[in-house]
């Protein structure tokens, strides 16, 4: 039996997320009914992470195992040819029997875009948060260094998570401007619920100078939910790249 690994691409606008779940579609969900059509297996495929509704992925990794003889090279092409446009397979190989996407992953970066203009998008409006406020990018900058370290980032997480514990090491954060957008960009070795959408919302707020860099300081200690800023939209955020040995 093989074990396959996949490097996913995705746009996350017409699914309820990665988990497979009864009553809304999902990236797993349409990612195991291809494989299944390939080599008539049941099989699940094992994500790195459940992404919410309407989250995007560039670099998604996930593995299965196989009995199939399909080359683990062509997996990429023969799963595409079952796939809708919004999913594609960048990759696939082989690799050790004791590879999980999940429990492998050593540590995941994200990106969220904020289009920062007073007029709303038209090509990017699935992909990016209008925000029409002017926002004081290197204020935001600045503020992303108070994120980096191990901390306790019980203030940045949504309610319904049921993890054992809100300690998470944030190894890098940056803001930059690229003409009207602002893109948030943060690796770390986990995520809580809506962690990402919470510091984007609460770097707005020192954007707007609502608060101040060094304050984002003070709304960790506190691991009050209510002290950082709102949960943004799921369409600016996207996993770009899942990292391993």
């Amino acid at each position: 039996m093989k074990n396959i690994k996949l490097i996913i691409e995705y746009d996350g606008t017409n699914y309820a997320g990665w988990q497979r779940q009864k009553n809304a579609v999902t990236v797993q969900q349409r990612l195991e009914e291809s494989i299944e059509k390939l080599t008539n297996e049941r099989l699940e495929v094992i994500g790195s992470s459940r992404t919410d509704a309407g989250v995007h992925a560039r670099g998604f990794c996930a593995n299965f195992f196989t009995n199939s003889t399909i080359p683990p090279q062509k997996f990429k092409e023969a799963i595409n040819s079952k796939l809708p446009e919004d999913i594609v397979i960048i990759n696939s190989e082989e690799v050790e029997t004791n590879f999980h996407a999940r429990y492998s992953c050593l540590a995941k970066s994200y990106s969220y875009t904020i289009l920062n203009r007073e007029q709303p998008p038209a090509i990017d409006r699935k992909y990016v948060y209008h925000y029409k406020k002017v926002l004081d990018h290197e204020s935001m900058n600045r503020a992303c260094k108070y994120f980096i370290g191990t901390r306790d980032f019980s203030a940045f997480k949504s309610t319904g998570s049921s993890v054992k514990t809100s300690i998470r090491t944030i190894n890098d954060a940056e803001i930059i401007r690229i003409g009207d957008k602002i893109i948030f960009s943060v690796k770390g070795d986990g995520f809580l619920y809506n962690m990402v959408r919470i510091m984007t919302g609460t770097l707005i707020d020192v954007g707007v100078g609502k608060l101040k860099p060094h304050d984002v300081s003070d709304v960790i200690n506190s691991k009050d939910r209510n002290k950082a800023g709102k949960t943004v939209p799921a369409k600016g955020l996207c996993l770009e790249v899942v990292y391993y040995n």
